[in-house]
């Protein structure tokens, strides 16, 4: 678990892009947004969705899939409701391997969990969810966090929270992985409140 692929160039992305890299891991950030990419790969910042935020310098950005999906562990970081579209995509490329969903939220139409939707095209992959009550900013930054990282296989999440865990950035493994989705759809109605 060296190389990760994150799916998603907003704020949370590129926080976990950050974490990453403190944990020494390589990691390729996709975004939709060429100008993100572009800033990340040339300023190393991402002022539309992290500003006052100096990235890394070696996160790498790009706006291909495939370039995205090279890596061991995949971090779908989307907005909820295009979660399975991205998965869509994803499945002409993304072989089988541990796949982290980092969104939160229910899906509008369906009323699907993230691994639900997630499942449904890529049945194939290992899931996980990472989840807490966390702030991007203060991830990016390197302040202390603590968040659950929910896995139906405790080995799966044992190896994850030794590749993405650091000094400031706790996963505590949960095996409820309905109830860390549920907690932290709740949490984003209750902070937006």
């Amino acid at each position: 678990m060296q190389r990760f692929g994150i799916i998603g160039g907003g704020a949370w992305g590129t926080a976990l892009a950050q974490v990453l890299r403190r944990a020494g891991r390589d990691v390729v950030l996709w975004a939709h947004e060429t100008e993100t990419v572009a800033a990340i790969n040339r300023d190393h910042v991402n002022a539309p969705f992290l500003p006052g935020v100096a990235l890394d310098p070696a996160i790498s950005a790009t706006t291909e899939l495939g370039e995205a999906v090279r890596a061991d562990v995949l971090l779908l970081v989307p907005p909820a409701q295009h979660l399975r579209a991205i998965c869509s995509a994803l499945a002409r490329a993304w072989r089988t391997g541990p796949i982290v969903i980092c969104t939160k939220g229910i899906e509008e139409e369906s009323g699907a969990l993230m691994s639900e939707a997630a499942g449904a095209i890529l049945p194939q992959s290992a899931f996980a969810v990472l989840s807490g009550p966390t702030f991007a900013s203060e991830v990016a930054r390197g302040l202390p966090t603590a968040v659950t990282l929910a896995a139906a296989d405790a080995e799966l999440g044992q190896r994850l929270i030794a590749a993405m865990g650091t000094r400031h950035f706790r996963p505590y493994l949960s095996d409820d992985v309905v109830g860390a989705q549920i907690g932290g759809a709740v949490k984003n109605v209750l902070a937006i409140a």
